[in-house]
């Protein structure tokens, strides 16, 4: 998957937020080399890797 302006200015828009064409093209810009990097690795980490318990942690903290 490639990151573009194109991308980028749509996952902001679902998030309910605007970008300048200009803004996301740097965004674009930026992230691109982390995306390339994790690429080869990308579908094959184990979901395990993700803490599912996050979710009840940070209600925790927000309860004490």
């Amino acid at each position: 998957m490639s990151v573009t302006p194109e991308r980028v200015a749509a996952a902001t828009r679902t998030a309910g937020l605007d970008l300048a064409p200009e803004t996301a093209a740097r965004i674009a810009t930026a992230i691109a080399p982390a995306f390339t990097a994790f690429a080869p690795v990308a579908n094959t980490l184990p979901f395990d890797l993700e803490p599912a318990t996050f979710l009840i942690a940070q209600r925790r903290e927000r309860r004490a």
